[in-house]
């Protein structure tokens, strides 16, 4: 193992009392970011993420309890919709866009009862081209338009991924792939570090 991302861990396993208690939920995108957060609130924050990659809003409402578990959480940093809005062979949505809105209500009202600080990231963007497996860029942008909405109207603060990554895209991106390069995992975990910091702060 690396000897960086061996000590990064092992000061996670190990952390000082008292720091606040962060949760990272997501898909890859954010186990891309994962060690990059960890580094940057080192000494600032406990960070930790789900144990896997967190799929569907529809995954996340059955997996809710056990990634939640009984521990206190002082805030927790989420997204879903790079899952739900994957093509299937049939042409059609993982997740269609209204039951999407569905679960994310579900999973937001679940977050919620935790009374941590609550920060949605925006699904990142998906590239032109022919993606594997198929996604749309469009539908990325209906996705995220109707996720802000639902937390606007929850009170759940955004932290725009999406807005951060669009015009860079061919810098930080993996060429036809919704991916990120190393640099560019950093460049988001940069973002999502200061979004935490800043709900610390508060």
């Amino acid at each position: 193992m690396d000897l960086i991302l061996f000590l990064l861990l092992s000061a996670q396993d190990n952390p000082a009392p008292g720091l606040p208690r962060v949760l990272l939920i997501g898909d890859s995108i954010s186990m891309g970011y994962e060690i990059p957060v960890r580094k940057l609130l080192e000494g600032k924050a406990e960070v930790h993420r789900i144990p896997a990659n967190g799929g569907t809003s529809a995954n996340g409402v059955f997996m809710a309890e056990s990634w939640l578990g009984k521990e206190k959480w002082d805030v927790i940093h989420f997204n879903f919709g790079l899952h739900d809005l994957k093509r299937l062979d049939d042409g059609e949505p993982q997740v269609p866009l209204e039951a999407y809105k569905r679960y994310l209500r579900l999973f937001t009202e679940r977050l919620k009862r935790t009374k941590a600080t609550l920060i949605f990231a925006t699904t990142t963007p998906v590239p032109e081209g022919k993606v594997s497996p198929p996604r749309q860029p469009a539908d990325v942008v209906l996705y995220n338009e109707a996720a802000v909405k639902i937390m606007q109207a929850e009170g759940v603060s955004i932290n725009d991924l999406f807005g951060f990554a669009q015009p860079r895209l061919a810098n930080i991106q993996r060429p036809v792939n919704v991916h990120f390069i190393d640099e560019g995992s950093e460049q988001l975990g940069i973002q999502v570090a200061n979004a935490i910091l800043q709900s610390l702060t508060k």
